[in-house]
């Protein structure tokens, strides 16, 4: 099976990479050469800019794949770029969407694949919905074979996943807890969520590649291991070696009426109890399993950050942030029990 992956180095992509060339599939890489050394040996990698029409018609020029996986694909002109592209001898083009997608707040707890799509918080997802339309839409019109997979919130060994951290230098936060200064958990700590290691992940997608019974369908692929907040910071203070970690909860709208880039990712996704039901993965791929749990997988991560002191970056703007959130919290806290004495 000869697939390619347009990306392929990212945090989930990786993971992918790596699994389908265990697999013996015949992969290449269509990137722009930023990242050639994180790429497995045997895996053949095209050079090209996806957004550069010239440039990708002429990088797959004589290139024939089965299965075509976008991992950078975000708005409808992208598919429409790859509509272009890809139309015809494909056997499927696998969408990656996001879970985010999926009615905030959802009206049942537990998210299906048939949970409607409406986030009027975030952007992003609402593009990731409209890029599904138009693919389900060539798929209705035109017979294009598009299956759609939505990752959650998905980590692996270069990126620590908390709810209120940088995701640029996600070290950010386990420096705060190692400095025993306080870190923000959304809400009151107690909403469930799933994070989901990307080995884990990379088991349910390459089991779908190829598949023609997949076309046509939507699948979120996670852990079925479903924690609070206060336990996952709990758990990566702990891997961090803090053992009575400085936790302080803030109303999550508190924190994006402050933090305005926060809104999306918070009350577009991260601060309502989310549980994905996994039934339809295991359907299509009887092999999936989620086998890290966070605790093994954050140990990990910070095994990583902890082998190299280059790797353990603070964002310092970031940093200086949370300190000025905290400091508003905390003054409207003072306030209040002024007005309000026992």
């Amino acid at each position: 099976m000869r697939v390619l992956f347009i990306g392929g180095t990212g945090i989930i992509s990786s993971a992918c990479t790596r699994l389908a060339l265990q697999r013996g599939i015949d992969l290449t890489l269509l990137t722009r050469g930023r990242h050639t050394t994180d790429i497995p040996v045997g895996v053949r990698t095209l050079n090209a800019d996806i957004d550069d029409p010239a440039s990708a018609a002429s990088a797959l020029a004589g290139a024939a794949f089965d299965v075509v996986v976008d991992w950078i694909a975000f708005t409808p002109a992208h598919i429409e770029r790859d509509l272009q592209l890809f139309r015809g001898g494909l056997r499927q083009y696998v969408f990656i969407s996001s879970a985010s997608a999926y009615q905030k707040p959802p009206a049942n707890y537990l998210i299906t694949e048939s949970t409607p799509l409406a986030n009027p918080f975030w952007q992003y997802s609402r593009d990731k919905i409209a890029c599904e339309e138009r693919l389900l839409r060539a798929f209705r019109d035109d017979g294009f074979p598009v299956t759609i997979v939505r990752p959650s919130l998905t980590y692996g060994p270069t990126q620590i996943p908390l709810a209120v951290n940088s995701w640029a230098r996600s070290y950010t936060v386990v420096d705060r807890l190692r400095r025993g200064r306080e870190v923000i958990v959304p809400g009151d700590g107690s909403s469930l969520w799933v994070i989901t290691h990307n080995s884990d992940f990379a088991t349910g997608l390459v089991g779908l590649l190829g598949s023609v019974e997949a076309t046509g369908e939507a699948f979120h692929i996670t852990s079925d291991e479903v924690l609070c907040w206060d336990q996952f910071y709990r758990l990566t203070a702990y891997a961090a070696g803090v053992d009575e970690p400085r936790l302080l909860h803030i109303p999550s709208d508190f924190i994006a009426a402050c933090l305005p880039d926060k809104l999306g990712s918070l009350i577009g996704d991260k601060a309502v109890s989310t549980v994905f039901d996994n039934s339809k993965i295991k359907r299509f791929v009887p092999g999936f399993r989620a086998t890290v749990p966070f605790a093994e997988g954050i140990r990990q991560t910070l095994g990583w950050f902890d082998a190299d002191r280059s790797r353990r970056l603070i964002d310092t703007e970031a940093d200086a942030a949370y300190d000025r959130l905290i400091d508003a919290y905390q003054h409207g806290t003072r306030e209040a029990l002024r007005l309000f004495p026992s």
